[in-house]
């Protein structure tokens, strides 16, 4: 359980000492008080991952060089200081050198936000993002196989670009690439098996109709991933950049038997997307036996009254709960679901 969170320099705060309650809370305030923030705070300091930017500079508050973090829990505190362009970490005052000695036995962490309908109506690149903020927390393997990737896939594409490339370079980072790449293909086909079943009841629930929900892993290549980037080793070199492996899959949603980008409500849509994100933090109860964070950025104005209950009785009973909102109307006059936390120019305000 998270019991008190410290800011110093993080985006719009310039100080904070925040005495978390061990329900959680509902941050209520205008825009741009820096509620959002306060989410973001926790999922950096949980996962080392914010799904707002992968620049941690836009973390530091403005004009600064530097943002620290200090989240307790009673399991510990972590700590991230970013300064001179590098990350310094430590968990209980003992320095961790590598993000996966940091990130181990961290409770897992689940982000719904109100651009999540991008998750079925949106590019690839969402979808990715979804399975690797997943993917990092389910199976450290994934997140050591989607590191390598990256490292490989960045200097391939540098060397593609340079005017005295050479051949034999290109082939061992393709190798690399096929290396990591095929460990992380078979890692995400895996994930969306185990995942598809969470999806399908947590849609059931929140829809309170039987809509058969499915998906397909679509990987960019049928080819084996090898063969793939050899046959594609003419294209990259005149594109200056790697066309085919993990970094371009996607994977397909239906409802119906129809792809849901193109034929589903708007409705349909964002209830999909919920029970996608609500998926995540009851897979990952299940397969890391511990409670999940949920962080809920300003989606209860989106939601139909009737999908507004559903999901606020779906919230895992044993979680810790984080609900961003601008307004209480869509309480409709009933009890707040939390602890109601005021913000107001980047500041937390009593009750």
């Amino acid at each position: 359980m998270l019991t008190a969170l410290r800011l110093g320099s993080f985006r719009c705060y310039a100080s904070l000492k925040w005495e978390i309650p061990a329900e959680g809370a509902l941050l209520l305030g205008g825009n741009a008080q820096g509620k959002t923030s306060l989410l973001e705070a926790i999922c950096f300091a949980l996962t080392l991952h914010t799904p707002r930017t992968s620049r941690l500079d836009r973390l530091a508050r403005h004009d600064c060089s530097s943002f620290g973090i200090s989240l307790d829990s009673t399991e510990g505190t972590r700590r991230v200081r970013w300064q001179n362009r590098k990350l310094e970490l430590a968990v209980d005052g003992m320095r961790r050198q590598d993000y996966a000695d940091y990130l181990r036995d961290a409770p897992p962490v689940t982000w719904l936000g109100n651009s999540d309908i991008a998750l079925v109506n949106g590019a690839a690149e969402r979808r990715r993002e979804y399975l690797d903020f997943l993917g990092a927390q389910w199976h450290p393997v994934y997140r050591a196989s989607l590191q390598a990737y990256r490292r490989a896939l960045k200097s391939r594409n540098a060397l593609l670009r340079h005017p005295r490339r050479s051949l034999a370079a290109l082939r061992s980072y393709a190798e690399l690439l096929c290396r990591h790449g095929s460990c992380l293909m078979e890692l995400r086909g895996r994930l969306l098996e185990l995942l598809l079943p969470h999806i399908r009841e947590n849609h059931r629930r929140i829809a309170d109709r039987a809509e058969m929900v499915d998906l397909r892993y679509c990987p960019s290549s049928l080819l084996p991933l090898g063969e793939a980037l050899e046959q594609s080793l003419e294209a990259d070199e005149r594109a200056g950049f790697t066309t085919v492996g993990p970094h371009r899959d996607d994977f397909l949603l239906t409802i119906g038997g129809v792809r849901a980008a193109d034929f589903a409500s708007e409705g349909q849509q964002r209830t999909l997307a919920t029970a996608l994100q609500l998926a995540q933090a009851s897979f990952l109860q299940v397969e890391t036996g511990r409670a999940p964070v949920l962080l809920i950025d300003d989606i209860f104005g989106e939601l139909d009254p009737a999908r507004r209950c559903a999901l606020l009785a779906m919230l895992p009973e044993d979680a810790q709960v984080f609900i961003t909102t601008t307004h209480l109307h869509w309480l409709n006059g009933g009890e707040p679901p939390l602890p109601v936390v005021p913000i107001r120019d980047a500041s937390v305000e009593k009750p």
